[in-house]
């Protein structure tokens, strides 16, 4: 059963947030899939995993890069699944349908936004009544991930 991770955002961006969490995945031997909500998050999302950190990078492309299946982030717009990965990571409240398909999915959304709020407890509501194991983690004011429930 795949296990939802809501993470709200209130301290750091998604840009400070994300390769973060892509780093632990990649870390633990996983591969991702990043589904985005347009295009452009996927190219704006392309050039910082390669610039976010000096001292390091994050391994990843998209659909113009080729090479699907040896990606070990691979970023989209479509429900797709070409590298193989186990993680799926949902960010600019997309509603994906094929989450069942991944061990983990990983919700990151602004908590500084009232409608993406709420579509994240929609989503919780959602994910709850199809029976899978969800958690919510929320930033201590030192920047730690909390869970919370």
């Amino acid at each position: 059963m795949t296990e939802v991770s809501f993470y709200h955002l209130e301290r750091q961006s998604l840009d400070q947030v994300l390769p973060k969490l892509l780093e632990r995945v990649v870390d633990s031997g996983l591969r991702a899939v990043v589904l985005t909500g347009s295009d452009e998050r996927v190219e704006r999302l392309n050039a910082l995993l390669w610039t976010y950190d000096d001292s390091s990078f994050l391994p990843h492309g998209a659909k113009a890069d080729g090479n699907l299946a040896d990606q070990p982030i691979y970023l989209t717009t479509e429900e797709e699944n070409p590298n193989g990965a186990t993680v799926l990571t949902v960010i600019d409240g997309v509603r994906p349908t094929y989450i069942g398909e991944f061990d983990r999915c990983l919700e990151v959304f602004n908590g500084h936004d009232d409608g993406e709020v709420s579509a994240a407890r929609e989503r919780w509501k959602q994910y709850k009544d199809l029976g899978y194991a969800v958690t919510y983690w929320q930033q201590s004011p030192q920047g730690k991930w909390e869970k919370k429930a």
